[in-house]
């Protein structure tokens, strides 16, 4: 069996046409999704200029400090697990985050569970009371 996507969008098309179906890019690529897995002994799969084509699935993203370089971190945090990664500039981001909630956020610890269970049991006599019944 054959695990090349190209052969595999041709013989979806050649099909399609003895239908006479014309299939749209969207529901091609929908078709294909539903039609294929990823497989790491198949032949790996290009876009139009040559270069491998990401897969989503396996996209992450890292924070990295500010006073770091950003392709030092990847070659000693990155490529040493996965040797084929790359770093996509144009997702690259500079900026701080603010954890908020270590900043500013205020335990309070929560009421006493009887404090909770006799405001309940106050909440349903005033309830059965509005309804018309005697509470019980």
């Amino acid at each position: 069996m054959d695990k090349s996507r190209p052969i595999f969008e041709k013989r979806l098309t050649e099909e399609a046409e003895s239908l006479q179906l014309t299939l749209p890019i969207a529901v091609k690529r929908i078709v294909m999704a539903a039609m294929s897995e990823r497989d790491e002994t198949a032949e790996i799969c290009r876009i139009g200029n040559g270069n491998p084509e990401p897969e989503t699935d396996l996209r992450d993203y890292e924070s990295v400090s500010l006073s770091e370089d950003i392709h030092a971190y990847f070659k000693r945090e990155v490529s040493v697990h996965v040797p084929d990664a790359w770093i996509d500039e144009s997702k690259t981001k500079i900026g701080y985050e603010i954890p908020f909630n270590r900043h500013f956020y205020k335990y309070t610890p929560p009421r006493p569970l009887d404090t909770i269970q006799n405001e309940i049991k106050q909440i349903e006599q005033e309830i059965v009371q509005l309804l018309g019944g005697a509470a019980g």
